[in-house]
């Protein structure tokens, strides 16, 4: 009865939904039969007619693709469903390697993936961006979302109501493209930092991570530092050092790192209070695998004196020393020891590490296996020895051998490191300069030189100068070849390293043997071609180099010859270029040089002393080069005024030396010129004495012809003047043994006057052919060098130089002034007679000699008589 009253009740249902319901409920309970068993056909199926769709709609189509064609195909579909699937799929694909990421390039699909990133959908966006993120890392993909200029677009999907998956891999996105110069611009200039900085408060760690490792990326430039520190992004960073994750952290102290390198951004981070957020940091041992990373922050600060007196107060200094002392891993004790680096600047900090014995710290970390540790621990060494306590306890602690032996280290930062510590401790300490001489370390740094590193050059090169200041020590320096490296090295184009070796230089040729060496190495030519660096420091290092080449006369006429003269005198010529050293390279230039000096000059005062070979070119104009006695030599005889050499060289005498070696060696050729028939003869003679003695077969060997050989050309000498070497005789038995100066000066005088074709008088000077006479010497002698001693009529200039060289002889103190008209003369200086007054001492007297006139008349200076002389 029941089953027929529903089967009515059926009857009576009037809608069509309602009649399908109560049908499906009835079967159910007249068969007895679930929902899975009318399913299954267990029972009578009731089939839902599907609603009818309009004419013109599609009918739905399940598409299973295994192309990556076609699924790029479908980003291109305007269906959201689709979209959201193949974005998926691309996720998928992309994920399994970089290579996929190529092959979707190729395909087109990053063009229509920047677009959806777009999209009012959030699944589709998140979907899009979870595709770019992971192809992101590919250059391929790089360089094409650089070109579409997408950076823009996922800056502005960073906003707080995005969803998170988007923040997540919006930020993945960026950090690939910041790793490129380009990119880290595009961000910046786009304003990608501030919403980055916002996310790094994201509840999200890996947020948080892609968004700090995009500001580690981008601060390593300043501008973003910039923007960094006015966005108030310190406190942010600071901050993630509390994360529960490494990463994070290490993000965080690597972008502090970049940030503590500009001033302001220290002076922010004391304010924020950041060196006591660090001293937590270092002092929590959990954290002890980013020891390292946080001390290079420290370090980095240490740079203000602000930063060095906070950590003083705050107690770092301990906490620092305890690192150096009990660190176990490379990079924390490398970390440790560049912070004391940068603490050792400071003087009283110095004092205060000398106190708690760093230098015993130091020492040790000098023995480690790791070339980090090695160069950070020389340049804190390099550091603490600006204190002079600290340099004799380096020494004590066989620190000075131990440093020499790393110069030998494969690594080159090593030496370098190693090489600036041995300059800081040789600084002034002789016995830190003996250490290193004892270590090997004179020829060490000398091959250091010979390498030309440009960064190892200038400690190397300061290493040798402290050493060459000790004269001991300069012997071995040259011995291992210092002058030549030094030579080569002075032909380089970087001025720091010009600046040290020029400095080498000068200490080097202090003495004879170095500046020789110099020569001999061919240093001079660049060493004065540096005088016309544009470079001021270079210039003036090169002027005090020169000064003390100059010490000789060989060194000096060199490097005149060279254009050294010309070359000063241009530098003095300028107010901007000239210096102190400028000045005295060229006075002791001309010192050394005395012809030049007076060719120049006119005059040369009572300390110039001329000793052998001395020549009068005449007045040279300003910025005109003296010709070189031997450049005279080789011209053609003229009509110009003749050169006056005064030679005081004896005539060239063989010794008993010289005629053992003739003996010996019967083949031997003469060297010199000037020898008599009579001595040529002796020394046949004996020659041929000597052959009787040998044996009959060399005998047979030297009566052999030998073949002829080519002339070789004699190096041209100066004449021997035998005339000027018989008055300085003279006046060596006639002079000297006088007692008064006057008739010292009186008798000198005559002998000049006498020897010049006696007095003259003023009215018929004319009468006194002595242009003819030295014209005549000329054609006589076939040059326009004359040797003074075969002048026999000579005028006032002739006198006064003849005056002069004997004068320098027999040590009477005289100058030489050049005037005009062919006039010149000499003073001396008398002093009056002393009076009855113990303390005063009366001042000494000028007087002009008279030679021409009144031979011995000493005329005051500055009377009508001295001045007629002078003057016509």
């Amino acid at each position: 009865m029941a089953k027929w009253a529903c089967i009515g009740f059926l009857a009576t249902a009037t809608s069509k939904p309602d009649k399908q319901k109560i049908n499906s409920e009835l079967l159910k309970y007249l068969c007895g039969k679930s929902d899975q068993d009318i399913g299954n056909g267990m029972g009578k199926k009731v089939k839902k007619e599907p609603e009818p769709l309009p004419k013109d709609a599609f009918e739905p189509l399940a598409i299973e693709s295994k192309n990556a064609v076609t699924v790029v195909l479908m980003l291109n579909s305007p269906e959201q469903e689709v979209l959201v699937k193949a974005c998926e799929a691309i996720y998928r694909f992309a994920e399994k390697g970089d290579e996929n990421s190529s092959s979707l390039v190729g395909l087109g699909a990053v063009e229509p993936l920047t677009h959806l990133i777009s999209h009012q959908d959030k699944a589709v966006r998140r979907n899009a961006f979870m595709c770019l993120g992971v192809m992101a890392s590919n250059n391929d993909v790089k360089r094409l979302l650089k070109k579409l200029n997408v950076i823009t677009s996922i800056i502005n999907k960073l906003s707080p109501e995005e969803d998170v998956v988007v923040h997540e891999y919006a930020t993945l996105c960026l950090v690939s493209l910041s790793v490129d110069f380009t990119g880290k611009v595009q961000i910046y200039e786009r304003g990608g930092l501030e919403p980055l900085l916002r996310l790094l408060s994201s509840p999200d760690p890996d947020v948080q991570k892609n968004s700090v490792e995009c500001i580690c990326n981008l601060v390593k430039d300043s501008s973003s530092r910039v923007a960094v520190r006015e966005l108030n992004g310190l406190p942010l960073l600071l901050e993630l050092l509390r994360s529960d994750f490494p990463v994070i952290q290490q993000l965080a102290l690597r972008s502090l790192e970049s940030m503590s390198t500009d001033g302001e951004t220290r002076t922010r981070f004391r304010e924020e209070r950041g060196f006591r957020t660090l001293l937590e940091f270092l002092t929590t041992k959990e954290f002890s695998d980013l020891h390292s990373e946080a001390l290079a922050v420290v370090s980095n600060c240490l740079e203000d004196v602000e930063s060095v007196r906070l950590i003083q107060a705050t107690g770092g200094l301990e906490t620092l020393l305890q690192f150096v002392m009990t660190a176990s891993l490379p990079d924390v004790q490398a970390n440790a020891v560049r912070a004391i680096c940068r603490l050792a600047q400071s003087g009283e900090v110095r004092k205060i590490l000398h106190e708690q014995d760093v230098e015993k710290a130091l020492v040790s970390l000098l023995a480690v296996e790791d070339d980090g540790v090695r160069t950070a621990t020389c340049q804190a060494v390099a550091a603490m020895s600006q204190l002079v306590a600290s340099r004799d306890t380096f020494r004590h602690l066989d620190g000075v051998r131990t440093i020499v032996q790393l110069l030998s280290c494969e690594g080159g930062d090593v030496r370098e490191s190693a090489v600036h510590a041995l300059s800081g401790l040789t600084d002034g300490n002789q016995l830190n300069a003996y250490a290193v001489c004892e270590a090997g370390g004179d020829e060490r740094v000398t091959q250091l030189l010979q390498e030309g590193r440009p960064a190892v050059v200038p400690h190397a090169a300061a290493v040798l100068t402290n050493m060459a200041s000790h004269e001991p020590l300069r012997t071995g320096l040259l011995a291992h070849g210092a002058v030549r490296a030094l030579a080569e090295l002075l032909r380089s184009t970087n001025h720091h390293v010009l600046s040290s070796v020029t400095r080498g230089v000068a200490e080097l040729a202090c003495d004879a043997e170095g500046r020789a060496e110099l020569r001999n190495v061919g240093g001079l030519a660049p060493l004065v071609t540096l005088l016309r660096s544009d470079h001021a420091e270079t210039r003036r290092k090169a002027c005090w180099a020169v000064s003390v080449c100059a010490n000789d006369e060989v060194t000096a006429t060199e490097m005149c010859k060279l254009g050294a003269l010309e070359a000063l005198q241009e530098i003095n010529y300028s107010a901007n270029r000239m210096n102190k050293f400028s000045e005295l390279a060229l006075q002791k230039l001309l010192d050394s040089n005395l012809s030049v000096k007076y060719s120049l000059t006119g005059c040369l005062s009572y300390t110039d002393i001329t000793t052998e070979v001395f020549y009068d070119p005449g007045q040279v104009k300003e910025g005109h080069r003296v010709p070189a006695l031997e450049d005279i030599a080789k011209q053609a005889v003229n009509q110009h005024r003749a050169v006056i050499v005064v030679n005081g060289k004896p005539p060239y005498q063989t010794d008993a030396q010289s005629e053992d070696r003739q003996q010996d060696s019967p083949t031997e050729t003469r060297t010199s010129s000037v020898t008599s028939s009579k001595g040529s003869s002796r020394t046949q003679s004996k020659l041929k004495g000597r052959g009787r003695r040998e044996d009959e077969k060399q005998r047979d060997e030297e009566e052999c012809p030998t073949p002829l050989e080519a002339p070789v050309e004699k190096p041209w000498t100066v004449p021997y003047d035998p005339s000027f070497l018989s008055l300085v005789r003279e006046a060596v038995s006639s002079v000297l043994p006088l007692t008064d100066q006057a008739e010292m000066y009186a008798a000198l005088a005559k002998l000049v006057c006498v020897a010049m074709g006696g007095p003259t008088d003023i009215a018929k000077q004319h009468d006194f052919q002595w242009e003819l006479h030295t014209s005549e010497l000329k054609v006589e002698v076939q040059s326009n060098i004359i040797p003074i001693g075969k002048i026999k009529k000579g005028t006032y200039y002739h006198r006064a130089l003849l005056f002069k060289a004997l004068a320098d002889r027999i040590g009477v103190a005289c100058t030489l002034v050049r005037g005009s008209y062919n006039r010149a003369w000499n003073e001396v200086l008398l002093t009056s007679t002393p009076t009855n007054k113990p303390t005063f001492y009366p001042q000494p007297k000028s007087y002009v000699v008279d030679l021409m006139h009144s031979p011995g008349s000493l005329l005051r200076c500055g009377t009508p008589a001295a001045l007629e002389y002078q003057m016509i």
